[in-house]
């Protein structure tokens, strides 16, 4: 099965500062504010939707074929990716814009400032799917995430049109679209993606009813955070999945990505619904486990323990066979 990956890929900078912004602030001269501060902590990390989706199908041992634009600054992450089994051919060069960057400072009170550059990825809807479709020979499905919301509507209707399978993934761009836009992103989808916030803001933002959702799309998947994920079909039951066991929380940024990841390899693998979301759930424990989105490692053995302590022996049964990540 041959999944495209569409979305943001991004590099995060995050810096620490010890103090507290607020001791920083006249609240009578907000008019003129020009402040700097002294940061003791840098971490680069490699992140951004589409990417962080594709790291963690690789790790499962798939090739997913990653699509959105980068910069030419993209050298030394390309050859990550494509060392964890990323498939980065049609990946788009900008010749004028830096890949996207985030860039936020946190202080001892949590308090954040930050700044998202997009950069490149505005030039995402300059991609066409055929082409991708062409070179590996067909596409089976297609994840429309969250990207520059005109190169997501372009994927959007050209799946359509070309008759190519496609998940709705809006994610964080549901904050800015309006009604329609929200509705011609998953109208005709085969899953949509989304937490249980952003849910309730589909709904909201499109007029549209659950069952309205559900009578635009054929598979409705919600991840509900500490309790787990429902998986929701026309006319059936809903499917509940509860949480794999951590082993402890650092960091949850990227767990979405992670939970995503794990179904799609579900798909790929043909596994029943309730399977692909189990291995979603677990794969997103390793990222809860650690700093960064894609710094955890995945070991054969260890990954199908904790599988089957969290899901028992017939997932297990149903995995093993296609799991392909390292094996010590």
């Amino acid at each position: 099965m041959k999944i495209a990956v569409t979305g943001s890929i991004a590099t995060d900078h995050l810096m620490t500062f010890k103090g507290r912004f607020a001791d920083s602030l006249v609240v009578e001269q907000l008019d003129k504010l020009s402040l700097s501060f002294l940061a003791e902590d840098l971490q680069i990390r490699r992140g951004g939707v589409a990417a962080n989706i594709c790291f963690g199908m690789g790790n499962l041992g798939l090739s997913p074929i990653l699509v959105d634009a980068v910069g030419e600054d993209f050298a030394d992450y390309r050859s990550w990716l494509e060392r964890h089994g990323v498939d980065c051919e049609s990946v788009y060069v900008s010749q004028t814009k830096h890949t996207a960057r985030f860039v936020c400072t946190t202080d001892d009170d949590m308090a954040q400032i930050a700044t998202f550059y997009a950069g490149a990825m505005s030039e995402s809807r300059e991609i066409e799917l055929a082409p991708v479709a062409q070179r590996v020979g067909g596409l089976d499905l297609v994840m429309v995430g969250p990207s520059d919301p005109e190169g997501m509507r372009r994927h959007t209707v050209e799946c359509r049109q070309r008759g190519i399978p496609f998940i709705a993934d809006p994610s964080q761009q549901l904050a800015f679209a309006d009604g329609p836009f929200i509705r011609d992103l998953i109208t005709g989808a085969d899953y949509l993606f989304t937490n249980e916030y952003e849910a309730h803001m589909t709904e909201q933002k499109t007029g549209w009813s659950a069952d309205d959702v559900l009578g635009e799309v054929g598979t409705r998947v919600i991840t509900k955070g500490k309790d787990g994920a429902v998986i929701l079909r026309k006319g059936e039951d809903p499917i509940e999945v509860p949480v794999a066991g951590e082993v402890r929380r650092v960091d949850p940024t990227g767990v979405g990505d992670a939970f995503r990841a794990g179904f799609l390899a579900g798909l790929t693998w043909q596994l029943p619904l309730r399977t692909c979301a189990e291995v979603g759930s677990m794969l997103a424990t390793y990222v809860l486990e650690t700093v960064g989105t894609q710094e955890y490692v995945l070991r054969q053995g260890e990954f199908l323990r904790r599988l089957g302590e969290a899901y028992g022996d017939d997932t297990v049964a149903a995995v093993e066979p296609h799991l392909q990540c390292p094996r010590a």
